[in-house]
């Protein structure tokens, strides 16, 4: 299989893990939290739904296990976050400040008033926004 066909292949499966996470939260009033390695030692969460803090201790085992926790490179997809409370911001910006300095942290996909809280929580100081 060559590489352009596998790099398609994982967008697929990004696309896919997207949507998933999407409908569930949908389906429930909790926000859906999905962890996944993504080669080497890179790891994708994706969030979906209102990322409050009641669902926050959910949050913080997920950034503090591995993938999440081995990995060099996040990718944090906020594609479906319809928003997000300074708690959860913070504890994203305490997991990515826990990391190595080398380690790479990229949000995307974040709407407009999420990508203010998380700058309100200082987390464009630690992280590359995409929109």
């Amino acid at each position: 299989m060559g590489g352009r066909t596998g790099a398609t292949m994982e967008v697929r499966q990004g696309v896919a893990d997207v949507k998933e996470a999407a409908m569930a939260a949908e389906r429930s009033s909790a926000p859906a939290i999905t962890v996944r390695a993504t080669g080497g030692r890179r790891a994708e969460l994706i969030l979906a739904g209102d990322v409050r803090a009641e669902f926050l201790r959910e949050l913080e085992k997920r950034l503090g296990a591995p993938p999440l926790s081995e990995a060099d490179e996040w990718i944090v997809d906020m594609s479906e976050v319809t928003g997000i409370d300074l708690a959860c911001a913070y504890a994203l910006l305490q997991a990515a400040e826990r990391r190595p300095e080398t380690a790479t942290l990229t949000v995307r996909g974040a709407r407009h008033a999420v990508q203010r809280t998380l700058r309100h929580a200082g987390l464009d100081a630690v992280a590359v926004m995409e929109k």
